[in-house]
């Protein structure tokens, strides 16, 4: 069916509007750090609490506008998503192309691991098998559009390449290790009875002003549910990177401690972020010289061995299964922050 001109003008003036808010968005982005920093200088701001004030201000700023953006983007994108269709799309193709691209899908769904598991429950009700939602389950928080940008800007891109294999290899194996095991009789009832969440009804396309009004839905619903969390993290890295002592943090979380990726681990898991809260924490961490697979370990550990997840998938999976996925989990994140300080 042709658009009507009243519709195409409409299309236009929301293209117009989003490229305006688009451009806006990056000047602010590129505007932040030189902003604070002259203001910093201009008043003359010396000292562990002026270096912590400028730290928590200045990534506040980037991360929120990180957070707003992206989510809207990546929302856009989305907006077609059904897990039916993820469900025909990996009928009949081998296991091992099966998980890799759950766990690449996961890389582009939401960056908290509790939000993703109402998607990975459509897929389970779906039927998706259990092994390759579970791959998805675990890259989703792992790897993400978020996360992507800000190790980037914060580690540079090598470093950040090698987080995102490190999260999707870790996704995959687990995927297939447990898709070795007869995982149904472990997944409760309700779940593979259930009628599957619909994001479109019966093949409709959405439009464009349909898709920014979704994607501007679910940034106000997802910004809206961790920006609290976004300040405590950026606080406490503000702490560590104005008063905690450079030879403390390397003495006990050097690289030639393997237990330090172990304490590491254990301690991210009541912590419970998500990428854009802990990395803020583990930038100061770096910076006062923790070693980069114990940092790394300590953020994967963060956001997807969280106690609030463990609650919420309790509901779904029986103990058995949920052993299986933790312990599977902490296995492979305890191997990255050990090969992680071995190579750099």
């Amino acid at each position: 069916m042709t658009a009507t001109p009243g519709l195409r003008s409409r299309s236009t003036r929301l293209v117009g509007a989003l490229a305006l808010l688009a451009a806006a968005w990056v000047a602010l982005l590129v505007a932040n750090e030189h902003v604070w920093r002259a203001l910093a200088l201009a008043v003359g701001a010396e000292g562990a609490l002026a270096g912590a004030v400028e730290f928590f201000v200045y990534d506040s700023v980037k991360i929120l506008l990180l957070l707003v953006g992206l989510v809207f983007a990546i929302g856009m994108l989305r907006t077609t998503l059904r897990p039916e269709r993820v469900r025909a799309f990996l009928e009949g193709r081998p296991l091992a192309l099966s998980l890799v691209l759950a766990a690449l899908l996961g890389a582009v769904t939401p960056f908290c691991s509790c939000s993703s598991i109402p998607l990975f429950i459509g897929f389970v009700a779906a039927g998706v098998p259990i092994g390759v939602t579970l791959a998805f389950l675990i890259a989703s928080p792992l790897v993400n559009e978020v996360a992507v940008v800000m190790l980037a800007d914060l580690f540079g891109w090598q470093l950040t390449a090698a987080y995102v294999g490190a999260g999707l290899t870790l996704a995959v194996l687990a995927g297939w290790g447990l898709s070795r095991l007869s995982l149904e009789r472990w997944v409760e009832p309700f779940v593979l009875e259930a009628p599957v969440a619909r994001l479109t009804a019966d093949g409709h396309r959405p439009s464009l002003s349909e898709r920014v009004e979704a994607a501007r839905a679910e940034t106000r619903e997802i910004v809206g549910r961790v920006w609290r969390w976004v300040l405590v993290g950026i606080a406490v890295g503000a702490v560590i990177h104005g008063w905690v002592p450079t030879d403390v943090v390397a003495a006990y979380a050097g690289p030639d401690d393997p237990f330090a990726v172990v304490v590491a681990t254990l301690a991210g898991v009541p912590l419970y972020s998500n990428a854009a809260g802990v990395i803020p924490i583990a930038e100061a961490l770096w910076a006062k010289g923790m070693a980069t697979g114990t940092v790394m370990a300590f953020m994967m550990a963060t956001v997807a061995l969280s106690i609030p997840e463990a609650v919420l998938l309790r509901r779904v999976l029986r103990p058995p299964l949920l052993g299986l996925f933790f312990g599977a989990v902490t296995v492979g994140i305890l191997a990255v922050g050990l090969t992680f300080n071995a190579v750099f």
